[in-house]
């Protein structure tokens, strides 16, 4: 056999195995692994038959992978992860002979970059067991529906405002990631989103930026940004940025987990409870002795699957997480009900206490109203137990109802595309996840109507709220994890341009004169205000950073978080996109990519060039 790696080393780790049945399917093993050798769980391995329809599977977590029933033929086998180089073999499978576990190990680059290995007709075959039969009953197809249930909350974009009729702009915080990684996903399998499942301001707080960590005893910092329009050469864009401050695995508070596992028949498939069930082992590994788990399903009635277990039992919990099989009806009411009684009775003060829900969503017994499960919702946080909901699922996503069970939680909603999402989720951002350092985090900006005669809020649609709901502490709002990066962009038009065609008018007040309170402070464009609870406060605190009407060059944060922003307004066909270009997006994030460890911005980059070519090929702009 002769191969062509260049980076790449595709090697045989087993010796082959005699006694394949002729006639018999055929399978296909492999591992992944790093350079170091070290195992890569939540790899997308797709094995494609010419003409056929391809079989798509993801690494455990031990980096193995199997497809069975294949029939005799040449396949291409492509691996591709995040943060990684796009590998690609091909393979025949031929009967009569035997199949070895293949190994492939991936080199640390973009994902758009591919490295084939090319194999001179390799004979392999699937293993058998001693009675010539499958290893397996059933092949592993993918599941492909005819038909979507998916419900999304329709979004009306945020308009331009006139400074002199509105000059506070007032919203919520929001860290929430799952539209971006549900639209991975819908892009992913070759498929434009619809336009209510992009919310922008989640495209842009996927990505972390390079703002300085709180220095003044403050839970988090305030940097500000201003730069020219990519999209409207008359416009500027203001950036507001937020960031708290990470904390240390061994510095993380006690952990009080309940998980709360949607156990109903619609979790069937092999991306809903089988992908749960791999992510929450995931977590458990990450468990310390002073932690504990309870497990709590929900079908058509909910129960304890496993009571709350120290950490140090991470074989027991693993075992009851992986015997759980699906079926029955929704009932999730109930299961929340049971979850948060379990919390409460462990409940560790200074401590983490939070239930984290899997689901598609679709909720059909009990409380099934959006209404009446946020209330229920409400009144639990209440007792100091928040909430992170975990959506899967693609025909049935009740992607409405989780992002607001999440948000009356004083959690966040996260959507697990892939298990390296949940990785990331569940794992390498666990601190931002579980440990809130603020809670009731709002924003509200003054514009001075001598320097800004109109903006626009770009995203949080429905994040907005009254500018008396800003000093009002029984109004909730959103909450800041340890290490969480917040953004928001404004589309502004600077004093003195002629603009009416962008900006709407009202007939001049009658009544209303011109505030000198302004005076003295010309040269400043806004002033952004904050105030945020303590995670276990009930009065907020104040933050006031005035903003200097300056032209700042344009920086990488500004540059790839406008990219991210025009990304999204393509998608959705945004009436304010103006003059916004694919190629436009492609190229301002290509060269603001700048320190990229874990992929995430090649990532991003590829998928602007999925996006462009599916757009052209319905042909649309």
């Amino acid at each position: 056999m002769r191969t062509s790696v260049r980076s790449f080393v595709v090697c045989l780790l087993v010796v082959l195995l005699a006694g394949a049945a002729s006639g018999a399917a055929l399978s296909i093993r492999g591992k992944v692994v790093d350079t170091s050798g070290a195992v890569i769980p939540g790899a997308t391995v797709e094995i494609t038959l010419k003409d056929a329809r391809p079989v798509t599977v993801v690494t455990n977590e031990k980096g193995e992978f199997e497809v069975n029933g294949l029939a005799p033929g040449e396949y291409v086998i492509k691996v591709s992860l995040t943060g990684f180089r796009t590998l690609t073999q091909k393979l025949r499978l031929v009967e009569g002979t035997m199949l070895p576990t293949l190994a492939f190990r991936l080199d640390v680059g973009s994902v758009s970059e591919t490295v084939s290995v090319s194999a001179e007709s390799p004979m392999l075959s699937a293993q058998m067991s001693s009675s010539g039969r499958s290893r397996r009953e059933k092949p592993a197809r993918p599941v492909y529906p005819t038909f979507s249930t998916a419900e999304y909350d329709a979004i009306k974009e945020n308009g331009f405002r006139r400074v002199k009729d509105a000059p506070l702009s007032t919203f919520s915080i929001d860290v929430d990631t799952a539209s971006y990684a549900n639209v991975r996903r819908f892009l992913s399998e070759g498929r434009l989103p619809p336009a209510d499942a992009v919310r922008v301001e989640e495209f842009i707080n996927y990505f972390h930026f390079d703002y300085p960590v709180p220095r003044d005893g403050r839970p988090f910092s305030v940097t500000t940004e201003i730069g020219p329009c990519p999209w409207n050469a008359g416009h500027d864009l203001v950036l507001v940025g937020l960031r708290s401050a990470p904390i240390a695995q061994e510095r993380t508070p006690p952990r009080n987990l309940v998980f709360l596992l949607d156990v109903s028949g619609s979790m069937t498939p092999s991306d809903r409870l089988p992908r749960v069930q791999t992510a929450m082992v995931m977590l458990t590994e990450t468990l310390r002795p002073e932690d504990r788990v309870a497990i709590v399903v929900y079908a058509g009635a909910s129960g304890l699957a496993l009571p709350s277990t120290p950490g140090s039992r991470q074989d027991e919990i693993k075992r009851a997480i992986l015997d759980l099989r699906p079926g029955g009806s929704t009932n999730g009411a109930a299961g929340i009900e049971l979850a948060y009684k379990i919390a409460g009775e462990q409940f560790v003060e200074g401590g983490i206490n939070r239930v984290i829900l899997a689901t598609d969503g679709d909720f059909n017994v009990g409380v099934t109203s959006n209404g009446g499960l946020v209330k229920l919702i409400e009144r639990k946080r209440e007792a100091g137990v928040f909430l992170s909901v975990l959506g899967v699922g693609n025909d049935n996503l009740n992607d409405a109802m989780m992002e607001q069970l999440a948000d009356a939680g004083n959690g966040n909603y996260a959507y697990l595309d892939s298990l390296q999402e949940a990785q990331r989720v569940l794992v390498a951002q666990a601190s931002s996840t579980f440990v809130t350092v603020a809670k009731d985090v709002k924003i509200q900006i003054e514009f001075n109507p001598r320097q800004v005669q109109g903006y626009r809020l770009i995203g949080y649609e429905d994040r907005v709220l009254a500018n008396e709901d800003f000093k009002d502490d029984r109004k909730d709002a959103g909450e800041m994890g340890a290490g969480h990066h917040v953004t928001a962009l404004y589309e502004i038009v600077r004093a003195g341009r002629r603009d009416d065609e962008t900006l709407p008018s009202v007939d001049p007040l009658k009544y209303q004169t011109a505030s000198s309170a302004a005076q003295g402070h010309d040269d400043e464009l806004m002033t952004v205000k904050l105030r945020y609870k303590a995670p276990d406060g009930n009065k907020s605190e104040p933050m006031e950073v005035p903003v200097k009407a300056r032209a700042d060059a344009e920086s990488p944060n500004l540059g790839f978080a406008a990219a991210v922003a025009e990304f999204g307004m393509l998608l959705r066909d945004s009436p304010y996109k103006a003059k916004a270009s694919w190629r436009q997006v492609a190229e301002l994030a290509a060269r603001h990519r700048g320190e990229d460890p874990d992929g995430y911005r090649a990532e991003f980059i590829r998928l602007v060039d999925v996006a462009s070519a599916l757009r052209k090929t319905a042909g649309t702009r």
